[in-house]
């Protein structure tokens, strides 16, 4: 059985989450799209053949693609497990006791690919067959969603991301992305790939509310030999930093955790927007964000229970003592300063690596895809034209989960 275990970000990638939002994007409109984190209507077929040929480039790399919809479908074939997704997903306190149990019992009478289709994808009022002794069904037009919804599971290295021998299962930020967490729950603790293997968790496998301990994927970055790098960003709290500092360094799996202060805005915001790792001494960084001076602390182990959290003056410097390097080789986005801001917009600077050099990336990129391949980093294209007005590249749209260290 192939082990559990994302030991880089640049090492070979051999396991991957993805997934394919059909019935999401569907339900995605104009007068919606930003309640639901979007800032645009994608075209639903566009996007979807630019999804089916991120799965074809990654596969013809020797990579396997596991798709989110499948593993939830598998998941709930255990009948604990849809019990529990259902009682958490569709709780009294979201939909009132006597609507809540009708909604589940009515689910429940769903084959298991249907059910998965609907927790991912949305149902709306209209599409219920019962009229329930409910306010809120009464209040609510025919076109509201019961389910919302989640178009943002596109993005599936943010909802849990894998460090070292464990997993992160996040406590997101927006509202519209919280029930993400609980279908990686289910799909951890039940499905065969991973109920017949142990690894670390570092947030508790449980529905509770982390008040202001937030963390998102986009913001971890594992960039080997027990370092791991975290921005502070509008989605990523130092509150969130620390609490998984704690469990990294309880579980031993890590030795230390960098955090850099990001801006809070929309065009940076994980540091995989302006950052990512692409070979031992090699980075991509969006020159306006990240640079030496940058706010950076260390975070270490200080006996059992604490933190030693230590402000340091040159992230640059910081970065190269982490991975014992000499020195770095950044690589900034390519073009003037308006390429260059388009192009970062459009994730140029998000790349997924699939093995030291060789990163797969948006092709529209033209400029920066160029100073990439002139400094011997070999481009895999793909089509981004759709995908990419969900602001998320290749390393956004991917969960490793067995990647080799270095």
């Amino acid at each position: 059985m192939n082990k559990l275990f994302v030991g880089s970000e640049i090492g070979q990638l051999r396991r991957v989450i993805l997934h394919r939002p059909e019935r999401a994007l569907a339900h995605l409109t104009p007068t919606n799209c930003h309640d639901l984190l979007f800032d645009d209507v994608l075209s639903v077929e566009k996007a979807l053949l630019e999804h089916d040929q991120f799965v074809a480039t990654l596969e013809s790399q020797g990579v396997e693609v596991l798709l989110l919809q499948n593993l939830l479908e598998e998941t709930l074939q255990h009948p604990e497990a849809k019990q529990w997704l259902l009682k958490h997903q569709i709780s009294h306190y979201r939909f009132g006791p006597t609507f809540s149990n009708q909604i589940r019992a009515f689910l429940l009478e769903k084959d298991n690919k249907e059910l998965a289709s609907i927790l991912l994808g949305g149902l709306a009022f209209i599409e219920l067959p019962f009229k329930a002794p409910s306010m809120l069904q009464q209040l609510s037009d025919p076109f509201d969603f019961v389910i919302e919804p989640l178009p943002n599971h596109l993005f599936t290295r943010d909802t849990s991301c894998w460090i070292y021998g464990g997993v992160s299962i996040n406590p997101m930020a927006k509202d519209a992305r919280k029930r993400e967490s609980n279908h990686l729950r289910a799909i951890y603790r039940w499905h065969p790939i991973f109920s017949q293997q142990v690894f670390s968790q570092y947030f508790e496998n449980e529905n509770r509310d982390y008040d202001n301990a937030t963390i998102e994927g986009g913001d971890v970055l594992v960039i080997g030999k027990g370092n791991v790098l975290v921005g502070i960003s509008e989605r990523t709290t130092p509150q969130g930093i620390e609490n998984l500092a704690k469990q990294l360094f309880r579980t031993h799996q890590a030795k230390q955790v960098i955090a850099i202060k990001l801006p809070e805005d929309r065009s940076c915001m994980h540091l995989d927007t302006v950052m990512t790792h692409m070979d031992h001494n090699v980075f991509s960084v969006y020159p306006r964000v990240i640079n030496k001076d940058m706010p950076c602390w260390s975070i270490t182990p200080c006996g059992e229970q604490h933190l030693a959290i230590k402000e340091m003056p040159n992230f640059q410097n910081v970065l190269m003592a982490a991975l014992d390097l000499d020195e770095l080789n950044i690589i900034t986005t390519g073009g003037d300063s308006y390429e260059a801001e388009r192009e970062q917009w459009h994730d140029a600077n998000n790349v997924l690596t699939i093995k030291p050099g060789v990163v797969v990336a948006y092709e529209r990129n033209t400029y920066t895809n160029e100073k990439y391949d002139k400094a011997g980093i070999k481009v895999l294209p793909i089509t981004g034209d759709e995908l990419g007005r969900g602001r998320g590249g290749a390393r956004c749209m991917s969960c490793p989960i067995e990647r080799d260290g270095i």
